[in-house]
C-alpha cells in the first residue's frame, strides 16, 4: 500500500475542476471515453512494436450499478504499469496551475473543450473515483488507484485479470442522473457517436464509429452525404449540396459542410456546425473557428489542430485558426464556381438559397468576394436564351425565372444606359414604374432581399463604373412634347397642371412633375424618390426594424398623357388659358380629384397609411357621386 499527496500546485484545484474548467457536467463522459480510445490507440502501436501483448479489438464498455450509485467505464487499452499511474494520474498534466485557473476563471465559457484535464473531470460529478488497471506490458501487476475529491490519494494492488483501465465513478446525489441509461445513451450519441472504437451500454454497442469524413470522397456516394446530413439533422429535409474536406498540410482537417434549404431567414449567430476533434464532439459554438458568414451552413469539421486549450478570444487571434477559416471559404467558393460552370440550370435552381451565403460573405470577406466575384446572379424581366456551351452561358434558368450576372447585364445594355443598372425590388407596388420600363425594351434585374439593401451600394463602391437606379427613382420624359400654346402670362399647359396641383396639394415637402409618359399602362400620377434619398430612406426602415415609409419630402410625378389629368384641365377650367388662381363652379370637384389622384399614387408605393383608407374610401365615393350629378 503506498499512499501521498497529488502534486498540484494549489489546493483548491478541485472545487475550481467541479465548477469552473467545464460549464457543462456532462462533458466528464466524453473526457473519459476519449482516455480510453487514446489508451486502445496505444495499445495498437506498442503491440506493433513489440513492448507490450496485443488485443482482438478496442472497446469501451459503460456499466451502470443502481445500488452503488456508481458508473464504470472499461477499456482494454495499454493499462498502466506504478510508475505510470504515479507520472499521469497523481500529477495534474498542465503547469502553472495557478495561472492557468486564474487566466479561465474570469471568461464564462471560457474553455470549448480542454482533455489536458481528462481523468480529473470525473471529480465534477462524484465524491469518489477509483481506478483499477493493468498495464499490456508482459508480467504487469494491477493497481487500484483512488481518492476522494481532496488532495489525498491512495494505491493498493488490485486483482484485475485482463489489460486495460476500469474508471469507476461514485456519483454525487446531485449527479445521479447520469445512472439513467438513457441519459448516458444520449450522452455517447452526442460526444462519442463517429470514435473509431466501439462503445457499449451494458454490452450493447451505441455509437456509429465509422464517420463519413474520414473516408476517401471516391469511397462515398451521394446517398451516404444525404443519410449523413438527415442523421445529424433530423427532419430538415435533403441538403442543396455538400464540400469533402480534407487537407494534411499546413494543418490537419477532414470535414462535410452541407448548404441547407433554408426556409425563412436564417439565423446568422447561430452556429449548426458540429465541432469534432479527433472524431471527438467538442461543440456546436465555432464562431472563433469559421466565418461568420458561413455559420448558417451545416455540416462537420473534424480537426485536431484547433487549439482547444485556449480562450475564445485568443482562439479567434490565433493564425492557424484564421488560415482553416480561409481555407474552408476557398473549398467553398470553387464548389461553387464549378456548379455554375459545370451545371448551370443546377446553379439557378439553388441560388435563391445560396445567394445569402455568397452576398453577405462578398460583403465581409475581402478574399471571398474576389472568388466569387463572377458567380453572382440576379433574376432579370429578359427571357435570355441559355448558351449551349456552358462554359459561355450568359443566362441561368429555372423554371420561369432567369438569372444573369451584372457582367453579361451591362453587354446587353443600351448605350445610354451603359453605366446603370435598373432594378425593382417589389413588383406589385413598382408595378407601374416597371411597365414603363418594360415598354422601353429595357432590362430590369429583381433585387427584393433585405442583403440586397445592403448589397448594392456595397457594388457600387467596387465597381466604379456602375450606378443602380430603382425603376420608380427617376422617369425620363418618354414622348416627344406636341408644342403646347401658353397663355398671356406665358403659361403652358404643362406650367398650369403643375400650378393647379400645387394649389391644391398646399404642401410645399411635394415636388411636383409633369411629363409626358409613352406607355398606356403608365397611371396618371406616380409618387418619386430621388435613388440615394430612398436608399437612406430604406436604411433608417431597417435600422429602427420597421417597414420602409414615405418621406415627407417626395415627388409627384403627373403624366400629362393620361385621359384623367386631360379630364381634371376640363373640369378644372372652361378654357384652357385661364390661371390656376381663378376659381370656377367646380373648383369643389377639381379638389377632390386632384386629392383622389395623389392619394392613388401614395396607395402605389405603399404610402398611404391605415388611419387613412377611411378617409381615401369616403373620398373617392364622394367624387364618384358628384361627378355622377355633373353628367
Amino acid at each position: 500500500m503506498e499512499e501521498g499527496q497529488i502534486q498540484i500546485h494549489t489546493e483548491n484545484i478541485f472545487p475550481i475542476i467541479k465548477k469552473a474548467v467545464y460549464s457543462d457536467h456532462e462533458v466528464f463522459l466524453r473526457e473519459l471515453v476519449s482516455n480510453s480510445v487514446d489508451a486502445i490507440k496505444k495499445r495498437k502501436m506498442a503491440a506493433l512494436s513489440g513492448d507490450c501483448e496485443g488485443n482482438e479489438s478496442g472497446k469501451i464498455n459503460i456499466t451502470i450499478n443502481r445500488d452503488n450509485k456508481t458508473l464504470i467505464i472499461s477499456d482494454n487499452g495499454i493499462g498502466m504499469t506504478l510508475e505510470e499511474i504515479k507520472k499521469y494520474i497523481n500529477q495534474v498534466a498542465f503547469s502553472s496551475a495557478e495561472e492557468f485557473l486564474e487566466k479561465y476563471k474570469q471568461e464564462d465559457n471560457a474553455i470549448i473543450g480542454h482533455f489536458g484535464l481528462g481523468f480529473y473531470s470525473s471529480f465534477m460529478v462524484s465524491s469518489k473515483v477509483e481506478l483499477v488497471t493493468k498495464s499490456a506490458v508482459k508480467d504487469s501487476k494491477s493497481y487500484i488507484w483512488s481518492c476522494d475529491g481532496s488532495p489525498s490519494f491512495r494505491i493498493n494492488d488490485a486483482n484485475k485479470d485482463s489489460s486495460g483501465t476500469d474508471v469507476i465513478l461514485y456519483l454525487l446525489e446531485e449527479e445521479l442522473e447520469f445512472i439513467e441509461p438513457a441519459r448516458i445513451r444520449n450522452l455517447i450519441t452526442k460526444y462519442c457517436d463517429f470514435m473509431p472504437v466501439e462503445v457499449c451500454l451494458e454490452g450493447e454497442v451505441i455509437n456509429k464509429k465509422d464517420p463519413l469524413w474520414r473516408k476517401n470522397k471516391k469511397d462515398t456516394s451521394d446517398k451516404d452525404y444525404i443519410e449523413l446530413y438527415k442523421y445529424l439533422y433530423p427532419f430538415q429535409g435533403d441538403p442543396l449540396l455538400w464540400i469533402h474536406l480534407n487537407t494534411d498540410f499546413p494543418y490537419s482537417l477532414q470535414g462535410i459542410l452541407y448548404f441547407p434549404k433554408i426556409v425563412g431567414r436564417a439565423d446568422w449567430e447561430n452556429g449548426e456546425i458540429k465541432l469534432y476533434c479527433n472524431q471527438v464532439y467538442v461543440s456546436d459554438s465555432i464562431k472563433e473557428v469559421v466565418p461568420k458568414y458561413l455559420l448558417p451552413l451545416r455540416g462537420v469539421i473534424d480537426s485536431p489542430d484547433i487549439p482547444l486549450n485556449v480562450s475564445r478570444s485568443a482562439l479567434q487571434a490565433d493564425r492557424k485558426v484564421k488560415s482553416i477559416g480561409s481555407f474552408i471559404s476557398k473549398k467553398i467558393a470553387d464548389k461553387l464556381n464549378s456548379i455554375k460552370k459545370e451545371n448551370p440550370s443546377f446553379y439557378a435552381e439553388i441560388w435563391e438559397s445560396i445567394a445569402p451565403f455568397v452576398k453577405i460573405g462578398s460583403m465581409e470577406d475581402e478574399k471571398f468576394a474576389t472568388q466569387t466575384e463572377n458567380i453572382i446572379l440576379f433574376e432579370t424581366t429578359n427571357d435570355i436564351v441559355d448558351a449551349e456551351n456552358t462554359e459561355k452561358a450568359k443566362a441561368f434558368k429555372y423554371k420561369n425565372k432567369t438569372y444573369t450576372t451584372i457582367e453579361e447585364y451591362k453587354k446587353r445594355s443600351k448605350p445610354e444606359y451603359s453605366d446603370k443598372i435598373i432594378y425593382f425590388t417589389d413588383e406589385i407596388s413598382q408595378a407601374s414604374a416597371l411597365k414603363l420600363w418594360k415598354s422601353r425594351n429595357i432590362e430590369i434585374i429583381k433585387a427584393d432581399t433585405v442583403i440586397d439593401s445592403q448589397f448594392i451600394p456595397w457594388i457600387e463602391s467596387k465597381k466604379k463604373d456602375i450606378t443602380f437606379q430603382r425603376v420608380d427613382s427617376e422617369i425620363e420624359e418618354q414622348k416627344e412634347k406636341e408644342i403646347e400654346l401658353a397663355d398671356k402670362d406665358g403659361e403652358t399647359q404643362s406650367e398650369y397642371i403643375r400650378s393647379l396641383i400645387k394649389k391644391y396639394l398646399n404642401n410645399d415637402n411635394i415636388t411636383v412633375q409633369v411629363k409626358h409618359l409613352k406607355s398606356d399602362d403608365a397611371p396618371p400620377a406616380m409618387i418619386l424618390l430621388p435613388e440615394q434619398m430612398r436608399r437612406i430612406n430604406d436604411l433608417g426602415a431597417l435600422m429602427e426594424q420597421r417597414l420602409p415609409s414615405l418621406p415627407d419630402n417626395h415627388i409627384l410625378l403627373i403624366n400629362a398623357s393620361h385621359p384623367i389629368i386631360d379630364g381634371l384641365l376640363k373640369i378644372s377650367k372652361p378654357k384652357i388659358l385661364l390661371k390656376a388662381e381663378d376659381d370656377t363652379p367646380t373648383s369643389p370637384i377639381t379638389s377632390k380629384l386632384i386629392s383622389h389622384i395623389y392619394d392613388m399614387a401614395r396607395l402605389g408605393v405603399g404610402g398611404l397609411k391605415s388611419s387613412e383608407i377611411e378617409g381615401f374610401q369616403n373620398l373617392t365615393n364622394s367624387l364618384i357621386l358628384q361627378l355622377m350629378k355633373n353628367d
